[in-house]
């Protein structure tokens, strides 16, 4: 059995409304696994200097040390440095901010996104992993989840723990799942950024997305991935991305009472 926490560590305000960033704290027996970090401490603390004055204007972050990921496990009566582990869907800014607040954490990748991010690539922030945490790269697809393919993740846990390639975003970006009980949990992180683009296929906000994605083409065939996915198996599966704020309220009120989220 484990215990999913969803944590909001992200916010954003733009011209196109309000957006989050949808991480999540597994909790198992005897280990807790995070799920992306979002924005991190030293970044809420001085946001121009870590992450540049234009990156913010140009995506409209707010800022609040209680949004961290570490203020919220904190907060959850977690000991941060116990989680070991976090498995990360890409490395964009507001994904992996928060890693260096856990400077023991191993980080779990694509190979491929780790290599686009070595590359030199502008939309990456070196500096995010300049505490040079130990990285486990994930190069093959040794499974098949519903058709697709899986990356298995390399973790001692309760329940396993899938990497499903859905590139195009970026070159390497994943969506990560496991079982909770009989129900597989589909976080796509930013596959799509709302879940109307699932059944509007001109959804406004897909010109953003085509913007921001280094291959759109890729992107759009991973969008189509998720739709099958959830046309054919919806009722096996709860799914969510990363920005999307009404599907974190709907999380939210399905929460048990000693949850804590932000």
């Amino acid at each position: 059995m484990i215990k999913i926490h969803h944590l909001n560590c992200v916010q954003i305000e733009s011209p196109m409304g309000s957006a989050i960033g949808h991480c999540l704290l597994l909790e198992g027996i005897n280990q807790l696994v995070l799920i992306d970090s979002g924005i991190g401490l030293s970044e809420t603390k001085d946001p121009e200097k870590k992450l540049g004055k234009e990156l913010i204007e140009l995506t409209g972050f707010k800022f609040d040390e209680k949004r961290t990921a570490i203020a919220q496990i904190q907060k959850l009566g977690f000991c941060p440095e116990k989680i070991k582990d976090c498995i990360v869907s890409h490395l964009d800014p507001d994904h992996i901010g928060g890693l260096a607040d856990f400077p023991d954490m191993k980080i779990h990748i694509a190979k491929e996104e780790y290599e686009s991010f070595k590359s030199g690539n502008e939309r990456y922030l070196p500096q995010q992993l300049a505490h040079n945490p130990e990285i486990k790269l994930y190069e093959k697809s040794n499974s098949k989840w519903f058709g697709l393919p899986a990356r298995k993740v390399d973790l001692d846990f309760e329940t396993e723990i899938y990497l499903i390639p859905l590139f195009g975003h970026t070159l390497g970006h994943c969506g990560v799942t496991f079982k909770e009980n009989e129900k597989w949990i589909f976080y796509v992180g930013d596959a799509y950024y709302l879940r109307d683009e699932i059944s509007d296929l001109n959804h406004p906000v897909d010109e953003l997305a085509r913007i921001r994605a280094v291959d759109n083409e890729m992107r759009k065939e991973s969008l189509q991935k998720i739709r099958e996915i959830v046309k054919k198996h919806g009722k096996e599966i709860e799914y969510f991305g990363y920005h999307d704020p009404t599907e974190f309220q709907a999380t939210k009120e399905n929460l048990a009472d000693n949850d804590v989220y932000y």
